[in-house]
């Protein structure tokens, strides 16, 4: 592109696209349109379901076990997939799973689940023989709930964090990169704004039409998974069109040789071996201990607020959504791409640790003191538990959309020069069991913090997980200082 004159100051800072790049730039931005839509709505209703079930408690469970477990299994079947299917192939297995699971639970499982669930004398009866695994008897209490919850968890880790970053960094060039991933994020998480209003509009709206004892979420279940089916089918499409008018025209202009595909342990060994890689992977560990302590505080004091209403805690995570999809395009328009395009890489990853860091420590003290802050302000008209849960989501949306478009994008930069196996298999790895281990991780932690003391209550562990917080944000910030070393000029 050196021949082409730069942009102007605003679309460089709107647009910084070519015309000849438009039919790779938009296709991909409609599959990540896709799969985040999909995500939202799908990640709103998990914890709709879970936290009304049983409550916030039950969210370290199934991210230390039943999470993990699945994470680990997932890496191991994509690890053997991918020396017997083509990238191409592996897409289409892969998110055919995940919607048949969607659709299925929407219009068989959910309807009927007082059938498919065991009977309140069942667990009362399991309760009083094993107490000691309560947390194991609330998840089978409402299993299809917490299968939902592990699955979500796995399509946010597999479909959007591994492939299709890992589809992106096989046809984007390390200069376009720089110019297309702060925008993946501003263009891609409209969709943010569009599936929590359309969350909202399928929990409350609709239920504002039917009488109160109707069964208001049981309608809103139907028309949410039927929306994911139907996106479903059309970023297959997108992704379909792609490889059939883009991915084999840049394969064959750039003549890859064919690789001779090494084994599990020959590439679990590589990437052992491979410090940028081990590196990436403390960065999502860091994320997502970090992140995972903070939201279930936040959590807590939001099911507290909604006391039980499954309609009302579905619209609020809807509005969320579309309050978190703003302040992303926001983020990427006016923070992102600003340091992505001007700035060093290592200018652009350290901003997200160090406001996590700032940003969690303030909500950390306030939820143990919230009064204070409450007399401070002189507010009457507002509970301390409603201030709570208020501030918790604005600095949650703050902080989800510095990472959308900041931690993601410098994150995928840094795989771009790697190989093709360290690209592939090392991303499954960095992204699905790094995840998956930073959410056990939190989840184990502030499990044992729950039986050290010999509570259920969130808001006890609050202190002492705020400390795990706290470490987890300066692991981060010296995994980016270690990274910015290895990492080439952008240009």
């Amino acid at each position: 592109m050196n021949n082409k004159s730069e942009f102007t100051h605003l679309r460089a800072l709107f647009w910084p696209i070519y015309q000849s790049e438009l039919k790779k730039f938009i296709p991909l931005s409609l599959i990540m349109f896709g799969l985040l839509f999909i995500y939202t709505i799908a990640r709103n209703t998990k914890d709709t379901l879970v936290v009304n079930a049983v409550g916030v408690s039950l969210i370290p469970f199934l991210q230390g076990t039943a999470v993990t477990l699945a994470g680990f299994l997932f890496v191991l079947c994509y690890a053997k997939m991918t020396n017997h299917f083509s990238r191409e192939k592996l897409f289409y297995i892969i998110i055919s799973f995940f919607l048949s699971f969607y659709v299925f639970f929407g219009f068989v499982i959910h309807p009927n689940s007082e059938w498919f669930h065991p009977s309140i004398e069942t667990i009362h009866m399991l309760n009083v023989h094993f107490p000691s695994l309560s947390h194991l008897i609330d998840a089978y209490s409402c299993w299809s709930y917490s299968l939902f919850y592990v699955i979500t968890e796995i399509w946010g880790n597999a479909m959007v964090g591994l492939l299709f970053w890992e589809f992106a960094n096989h046809i984007v060039l390390i200069r376009e990169s720089k110019r297309f991933y702060g925008l993946f994020a501003i263009v891609a998480n409209m969709s943010l704004i569009l599936s929590g209003y359309f969350v909202y509009f399928c929990s409350h709206t609709i239920a504002s039409q039917f009488p109160i004892k109707h069964d208001t979420f049981g309608v809103s279940i139907y028309l949410l998974m039927g929306a994911i089916g139907l996106m479903g089918g059309g970023v297959i499409a997108v992704f379909r069109w792609m490889y059939n008018h883009v991915v084999h025209e840049i394969d064959d202009a750039m003549h890859k040789p064919v690789v001779q595909k090494k084994s599990l342990r020959e590439s679990l060994n590589i990437i052992a071996q491979s410090p940028e890689i081990l590196c990436i992977l403390i960065l999502v560990l860091s994320y997502s201990i970090a992140i995972n302590i903070l939201d279930m505080q936040w959590k807590h004091q939001l099911h507290l607020l909604c006391g039980g209403n499954k309609s009302k805690f579905n619209s609020y995570m809807g509005l969320y959504s579309l309050a978190m999809g703003i302040s992303t395009i926001l983020c990427g328009l006016f923070i992102s791409t600003r340091l992505l395009h001007n700035g060093t890489w290592f200018r652009a990853a350290i901003v997200t640790p160090v406001l996590f860091l700032l940003f969690g420590l303030f909500y950390f003290i306030h939820i143990m003191n919230p009064q204070i802050l409450h007399d401070v302000l002189s507010m009457q008209s507002i509970t301390p538990m409603a201030l709570s849960a208020f501030i918790g989501g604005v600095f949650i949306i703050f902080l989800k959309s510095l990472k959308y478009t900041l931690f993601d994008p410098t994150k995928e930069m840094a795989y771009i020069p790697l190989s093709d196996e360290l690209r592939s298999k090392g991303k499954a790895v960095v992204d699905v069991l790094g995840n998956n281990l930073g959410e056990a991780g939190s989840g184990y932690l502030q499990l044992a913090l729950f039986a050290i003391l010999a509570t259920k209550d969130v808001l006890i562990i609050a202190p002492y997980a705020g400390v795990v917080f706290v470490s987890a944000c300066f692991f981060w910030v010296g995994a980016v200082r270690f990274m910015a070393r290895r990492m080439p000029p952008l240009d």
